[in-house]
């Protein structure tokens, strides 16, 4: 049967592309679609060895996209370290990533100057976000910055999400330059369109 043989191929397909995923939640989604499909297709024509397999797949992606999505707003899971915008590791970071910067935020130069925030998970890096006082209690977001693998996510949020850290600084407002691709993002962490650019009140009392 054609369908059967495409359902097949199809499956294997999802398989192979889900492993090119440099993100982690398209990873999953795909290797489990592809892993269902192939676990249809070996049933079917009675390979229970790769049905078996291949719904243990299943079951496994599920768990972990579960975890994934209940953890994506879980301030235990995700932490925030402020370093100084000259610190070593912040520069490595900004280093090994500084063409995938430049694809979203071409004017962002790091001159070691600004409040910097370091998104952690664990012991890995998941998100910058650089701050920069433009004088009157107002700081400019010249960075805010996912790592591919967790671009389906928002760990910029727990910076936001902690205003007394800007208000230790002296802040009173935040202003970023909004693009078309983040506007939604930048709605679900507080700011709104303005004459000046997207602006966000810092909570002085949090």
């Amino acid at each position: 049967m054609i369908w059967l043989e495409v359902v097949g191929w199809a499956g294997s397909a999802l398989v192979i592309v889900s492993l090119m995923q440099a993100r982690v939640l398209r990873f999953r989604v795909l290797n489990l679609i592809g892993a269902l499909l192939a676990a249809v297709y070996n049933a079917i024509i009675g390979v229970w060895p790769f049905a078996a397999m291949n719904a243990v797949i299943v079951v496994i992606d599920v768990y972990w996209l579960v975890k994934l999505l209940r953890e994506r707003h879980d301030e235990t899971v995700y932490s925030v370290v402020e370093v100084d915008g000259d610190d070593a590791y912040l520069q490595h970071v900004l280093q090994v990533h500084q063409e995938d910067i430049a694809k979203f935020q071409p004017s962002f130069t790091s001159d070691g100057t600004g409040a910097a925030f370091l998104v952690q998970r664990g012991d890995e890096t998941v998100g910058v976000v650089v701050v920069r006082d433009a004088g009157g209690g107002v700081g400019r977001v010249e960075l805010d910055y996912v790592t591919p693998r967790f671009r389906d996510f928002t760990p910029g949020e727990f910076v936001y999400r902690h205003s007394g850290v800007f208000a230790a600084h002296g802040l009173r407002s935040l202003v970023v330059d909004a693009l078309p691709q983040n506007q939604d993002y930048l709605q679900r962490v507080g700011f709104r369109p303005g004459p000046a650019g997207w602006t966000r009140a810092v909570d002085v009392a949090a």
